[in-house]
């Protein structure tokens, strides 16, 4: 049985309307025309549920894509002809890649397309074309079998998984942001990239586990078509969860008029009234993503071409890495509530800045302790990014555009800074010969989000732009201005 839907804080009428500039300017609340916008008291279990549909989402999303990352060697021999094993590396890279290129056409279409007919129904059919392009390519023959076509139908598969992904992290945060409560909104949206750190554990172990039980030659023969087939069953749970949810409150009080009825006047109001907003986002998120590609995709094949280590070695360490994130990701959003979303993405990027070039020494260094020290030092830079993003970018937008412009804004940076980082480092590194680019790729990343951090306002315990405050009891509603409860 579906929950209830939203409620309001007193006895007048939902008038369902968007009371802020469609700038996104005002706070996102108030009254207009003489009729009263009214707060929303959040349903503790719809909020819970919305959560976990969304962070699963996200979680399948970055298995997938951490999978094709940590067995990129092992494909480049089974998909492309065999000759140099770092052309074969760099080809696998470069496919890895290709579907980050379609991201932000996807982002164009089903972004949009969920501030028309809703959120919860385009996030599940991102969900079906996820676990079906990532199923798809556990089946694909390979090189040796089928020849050309191999990488073609392995490059085919990519972007259908880029295409719906580029629907996936705007409109999953999206749910998120509208169903919580303002207070708690850092909270709760640090669970979507939670889903995130799991599903990179789930890729890491998976992968390693196969690497240890089969050995490289059953691997390569079939064993790296496990963990794309696992996505299956997966993303059948994901879309069951989401289709059991009732559409965000947010959603609900937004008057059909606020949003225009095709693709080219969303995009069109998009780009002509968020310009600025969307320059701010692809900033701050080409920046998150640098950093975030770079530890959790990268850095196995790193330490294992680059340094000489086992692959399996590697990704251990790599696992024990995230594994402390994960304790500490919740925190990091419950502290972003406190003190403000601003003060720790300001934390992460400097710690980048600063940290990078000494936690790489410490990992050239080759000790396993030196390693994991290295690896946790730029983890907990990371892990202020990644609990606070989720609570951060939604409330770049208003409600009536703010799926589409997040979508947008994301994957546009995702597309030319996050999956291009693995093959530009690689890249780099034939280049300059030093293995320490990686750490001045991400210092310059890191500069970029400091400044962006400056840029965008504090939006911490503040309504979303373009809906009413959003509070988690009658007596927290009973506490707020007269405007919002007579």
């Amino acid at each position: 049985m579906a929950d209830p839907g939203p409620r309001r804080s007193d006895n007048g009428s939902d008038n369902g309307s968007d009371s802020s500039s469609e700038n996104g300017s005002g706070n996102g609340s108030g009254t207009s025309a003489g009729v009263t916008v009214t707060a929303t008291v959040t349903d503790e279990r719809a909020v819970r549920r919305a959560v976990k549909a969304a962070a699963l989402g996200n979680a399948m999303e970055w298995f997938d894509f951490g999978i094709y990352s940590y067995l990129a060697a092992t494909l480049g021999q089974v998909f492309f002809p065999s000759g140099n094993p770092t052309v074969q590396l760099l080809s696998s890279f470069a496919t890895f890649a290709v579907a980050f290129l379609v991201r932000p056409v996807g982002g164009m279409v089903f972004g949009p397309l969920g501030d028309r007919i809703g959120r919860k129904k385009v996030l599940a059919l991102t969900m079906i074309m996820m676990a079906v392009g990532t199923c798809a390519i556990g089946l694909i023959p390979s090189y040796a079998t089928i020849g050309f076509w191999a990488p073609v139908l392995l490059v085919f598969f990519r972007l259908v998984q880029g295409f719906s992904t580029g629907g996936e992290y705007g409109g999953a945060s999206t749910f998120i942001a509208e169903y919580a409560p303002d207070k708690r909104r850092g909270y709760y949206g640090s669970f979507l990239e939670f889903g995130t750190l799991c599903g990179y554990i789930g890729a890491a172990g998976l992968v390693t586990a196969l690497r240890t039980g089969l050995g490289a030659g059953a691997m390569e023969a079939w064993g790296w078509r496990v963990p794309f087939l696992v996505a299956g069953p997966l993303g059948l749970v994901g879309l069951y969860l989401r289709l059991r949810l009732d559409e965000t409150p947010a959603f609900q009080r937004l008057a059909p008029t606020a949003v225009p009825a095709t693709v080219k006047g969303d995009l069109g109001r998009i780009f002509r009234l968020h310009w600025r907003t969307l320059i701010l986002c692809v900033a701050l998120v080409g920046a998150y993503n640098i950093t975030d590609y770079m530890l959790l995709s990268y850095m196995p094949t790193y330490l294992s071409d680059e340094l000489g280590y086992s692959d399996t070695h590697g990704l251990l360490v790599l696992l024990g890495v995230m594994a402390c994130l994960l304790l500490v990701i919740n925190r990091v959003g419950t502290l972003s509530d406190r003190f403000g979303r601003k003060p720790l993405l300001m934390t992460g990027m400097l710690g980048f800045f600063f940290l990078a070039l000494p936690s790489f020494l410490l990992i050239a260094q080759g000790s396993i302790p030196a390693i994991a020290a290295g690896l946790l030092l730029l983890g907990l830079s990371l892990v202020c990014l990644l609990g606070t993003m989720s609570a951060a970018l939604p409330a770049l937008f208003p409600t009536n555009v703010r799926y589409g412009a997040l979508s947008i804004g994301y994957n546009v940076a995702v597309s030319v800074f996050g999956g291009t980082t693995p093959l530009a480092l690689t890249a780099l590194i034939a280049l300059t010969g030093t293995d320490l680019m990686p750490a001045y790729y991400a210092m310059a990343a890191a500069l970029v989000g400091v400044v962006a951090v400056a840029r965008i306002r504090e939006t911490s315990q503040l309504p979303l732009p373009g809906s009413p405050p959003s509070v988690a009891t009658e007596a927290e509603a009973a506490q707020l201005p007269s405007d919002f409860r007579t």
